[in-house]
């Protein structure tokens, strides 16, 4: 996907491995499986920080066209996503490729995270999938008060299993720009990665009636001709290496208490 230094747009070829992938459970440890979710992981090399996690949910009463209409609706997200500091989109580059920014909060005492992503998407059939990795972009540079994260490659992959059913797998690899504690590396996996997944699912639930009272027929990842996107040329985007960013040590830091959200 990431030919040399050049910012390319996933081809299909991309998005066949990126479901494989999905599938493949060869060299993933699981570490978490309750209640129709499981996580994987995946240690890439001893010492280093990228981390490579898997989680998938079995959705009992949400439709794989809703999970989709879910994950793209960037207004609904605001709503819903409790880790979400800021979301935006920056402009489109095809009919199903855009640039956007996301930042989000860490556990404490953590450094929040921000990312600029190149995301596409492709419908194959009854399923879906949303991708993305990181880029980037000269009028967002990386901020005083985030660490600049690295999205080696993330995505959703959608499976219809029936008229009001589906499963989604989260797939990310990303490298946090820092030398984690373990204990964040066990609770993504084991704590926050499964409520992310919940929350989705309880999103699903709501997104109807929250959508008719919305803007109900603007749904630009379906009809490209809605978006209002500026269009934004390949050539303004770069690679974004994570050993041009700066490098933090966290890996000594203890939890905080912290008191959860309600879900």
């Amino acid at each position: 996907m990431m030919s040399g230094q050049t910012v390319t747009i996933p081809d299909d070829g991309a998005f066949a491995s990126f479901k494989a992938e999905c599938l493949c459970e060869e060299g993933w440890s699981m570490t978490f499986n309750k209640g129709g979710i499981t996580v994987w992981t995946q240690v890439l090399e001893e010492g280093r920080s990228v981390h490579k996690m898997k989680c998938r949910m079995i959705c009992k009463d949400v439709s794989g066209e809703k999970m989709y209409d879910v994950l793209h609706d960037i207004e609904y997200r605001r709503k819903w996503d409790s880790n979400v500091i800021e979301t935006f989109d920056i402009g489109k580059l095809t009919v199903n490729a855009d640039v956007g920014y996301y930042s989000w909060k860490c556990p404490k005492p953590l450094r929040n995270r921000d990312v600029i992503t190149l995301r596409s998407w492709l419908p194959i059939g009854k399923d879906y999938i949303i991708m993305n990795y990181s880029v980037k972009h000269p009028k967002y540079p990386p901020k005083k008060d985030m660490v600049r994260a690295v999205s080696l490659q993330t995505g959703y992959m959608i499976q219809s299993t029936g008229p009001n059913t589906c499963t989604l797998t989260y797939m990310a690899q990303v490298d946090p720009r820092g030398s984690l504690p373990k204990w964040v590396v066990n609770k993504s996996s084991n704590f926050l990665a499964p409520r992310a997944m919940k929350k989705i699912n309880k999103a699903c639930l709501k997104y109807t009636e929250w959508k008719q009272r919305h803007n109900p027929g603007f749904k630009p990842w379906l009809y490209p001709e809605q978006t209002t996107l500026p269009i934004i040329p390949l050539s303004e985007l770069s690679i974004q290496r994570a050993e041009s960013l700066e490098n933090i040590d966290e890996s000594c830091l203890a939890e905080t208490e912290e008191r959860e959200d309600s879900d």
